[in-house]
């Protein structure tokens, strides 16, 4: 990858193995080697649902702190605005990884074994989405927010499956609406699809 500069918001999309999370990674450490004064936190969205999980996410820790040792975690699974509120400073890069894990959590949190799952009402997504967009923009520091590009293959077969590429795809456009910077990651290679000044 070519130098890297660090925008107000940055908005990482891609599939999954694209390299989103090792270049919000590398535009973390490139704000730490800035000054001495600089932090970086990044706000975990995952939840250990099952070992496999566990697994990965222990993995992901592991590596992540060989890559950027002096990144700070915080894990938020649902309240992320009020945590890019609590964590942003001047001197603060807020790393949000990722914004679809964050919305899997939104709109189909897990339920006791037996209890059906229902995804909740389009206001309730909306007025979630609208924090996070105000969030965003008044984050007094930069942050970089990663997410999956998942509705460029064929459409699913199940209305929830349906609804959630949907409302994905709602949260993209409106996230890139108000980033700075929105960039598309395939095999490990950025192509910057927005670049305000």
């Amino acid at each position: 990858m070519s130098a890297l500069t660090v925008a107000k918001s940055e908005f990482i999309l891609g599939g999954q193995r694209s390299g989103k999370s090792r270049r919000a990674e590398m535009l973390a450490r490139t704000w730490l080697d800035q000054s001495d004064t600089h932090r970086a936190v990044l706000i975990a969205t995952a939840q250990p649902w099952d070992d496999e999980m566990r697994q990965r996410i222990t993995r992901h820790q592991a590596d992540r702190a060989l890559r950027v040792p002096g990144m700070a975690t915080v894990e938020e699974p649902l309240a992320l605005a009020e945590a890019i509120s609590a964590h942003s400073k001047p001197h603060t890069l807020v790393v949000v990884d990722c914004l679809t894990l964050w919305l899997t959590n939104v709109l189909m949190p897990v339920q006791p074994e037996g209890l059906e799952q229902n995804m909740p009402l389009a206001p309730e997504e909306y007025a979630r989405s609208a924090s996070l967009l105000i969030a965003i923009q008044d984050s007094p520091g930069p942050v970089v927010l990663v997410g999956n590009e998942i509705g460029l293959g064929v459409i699913p077969m199940g209305r929830e499956v349906r609804a959630f590429v949907d409302a994905l795809g709602r949260l993209n456009q409106d996230v890139a609406s108000v980033c700075q910077r929105v960039t598309l990651m395939a095999a490990g290679l950025p192509l910057v699809l927005k670049a305000s000044p």
